[in-house]
């Protein structure tokens, strides 16, 4: 089998939810929620083996109800949070919870992928984000690099603040802070900054992008119509610490720089349709990944704007001296952004797309319809960025 060839998975479920095991860098690991309004919701765990490129899974019970959302403790391979659908007097709320799995499906299984015998296990309740005032969480995000202790939900108009307790078997809300304005300001998503001590936060909501500092509650920027249409989703730049990227209903991906925000540094306009994520790779943040409800994943080389605008740096010692002056003149020249491969895998919209945390090449995407795909970056670009 190629190296480069797609591994495909399906779930038999609508989904929309997908994480990797953020705390589990050496097995290449996913989480994914089932939306099903018929059958008791899942959390399927995806070991994928890349040696002999197979999908191991492991399946957990989510009997709370569909899952809108789920992210992985970055401390605890165990722990992780969903946000869930549940009607309540015939009005659907979306709660938050967090959750542990099974000890022994804490780390990467290899049991064969074959083995329908394997019974669904359940998830243990260790705690609810607590929303009676605030009735429709709209995702959970972690502190990144924490220690698994503090998170922030969003939940209408209003940011908040938890710290976890006692094991994670209780949620204190430390602060919060809310939108203020006029008609229904509602957060759509949101990412913890890994930068700046951990202290800033992104939210989205409509079409504005907004940060937050995390130890006064109180907003550090705004992008206002940072899109013409609804912003679905943000990421940060895990090596440049003011550049942010958003997507949304406008078919667009753009890219910020925080500090001046009139205008975005760059705009990408490949889809045909809603953009719902936007993901940097972890190591190398020239490789961005988008899905859509186009139905494609894009990965695009955002190299003018990353961490090496103009690829390695040469060490002066590596160049003789009549390449000195050429490559010199060639060092000048940034290096030009493109879409790097378009994956046509899935027939339905694209709502997930995400980067393994464990292997810096390898990525998955999640379709409504529950198919998941795992692909790689193509070998001959990462040898390209390699070398």
């Amino acid at each position: 089998m190629e190296d480069d060839a797609p591994v495909i998975y399906g779930l038999e479920f609508q989904a929309r939810a997908l994480t990797p095991q953020t705390a589990e860098t050496d097995a290449i690991r996913f989480l994914v929620g089932t939306q099903s309004l018929k059958y008791d919701n899942q959390i399927h765990i995806i070991d994928f083996d890349d040696e002999n490129n197979i999908i191991n899974k492991n399946v957990l019970l989510h009997q709370a109800g569909e899952i809108w959302h789920i992210s992985a403790s970055p401390a605890d391979r165990g722990v992780l949070a969903t946000c869930y659908n549940r009607t309540s007097d015939s009005k659907v709320l979306t709660c938050a919870a967090v959750w542990r799995m099974p000890k022994e499906l804490e780390s990467g299984s290899h049991e064969s992928p074959d083995d329908s015998s394997s019974t669904a296990q359940t998830l243990e309740l260790l705690c609810h984000l607590d929303n009676t005032a605030h009735s429709n969480m709209a995702c959970v995000v972690w502190e990144p690099m924490g220690d698994g202790k503090k998170i922030i939900s969003l939940a209408d108009n209003h940011i908040l603040l938890w710290d976890l307790q006692e094991s994670s078997s209780q949620a204190v809300l430390a602060s919060s802070a809310s939108l203020g304005g006029k008609g229904q300001l509602k957060f759509t998503s949101g990412r913890w900054s890994p930068h700046h001590n951990c202290t800033q936060v992104a939210t989205a909501n409509d079409t504005t992008l907004r940060g937050w500092d995390t130890r006064s509650m109180s907003q550090i920027y705004c992008i206002e119509n940072a899109h013409g249409q609804l912003v679905r989703d943000l990421d940060f730049n895990p090596n440049k610490q003011y550049y942010l990227a958003s997507c949304g209903d406008d078919c667009k991906v753009k890219f910020w720089d925080t500090r001046n925000v009139t205008e975005p540094v760059k705009t990408l306009e490949e889809h045909s349709h809603w953009v719902w994520n936007v993901r940097y790779n972890h190591s190398h943040d020239q490789l961005v990944l988008t899905g859509s409800s186009d139905s494609r994943v894009i990965l695009s080389n955002m190299v003018s704007i990353s961490s090496e605008p103009f690829g390695h740096l040469v060490d002066d010692d590596d160049i003789s001296d009549q390449e000195d002056h050429r490559s010199e003149e060639k060092s000048k020249e940034p290096l030009q952004d493109n879409v790097i491969a378009t994956y046509e895998e899935h027939e339905d919209s694209v709502y997930a797309v995400d980067w393994s945390s464990a292997d810096p090449w390898l990525f998955a995407s999640l379709s409504y319809d529950g198919r998941l795909v795992i692909n790689r970056v193509p070998r001959a670009l990462k040898y390209h960025i390699l070398l």
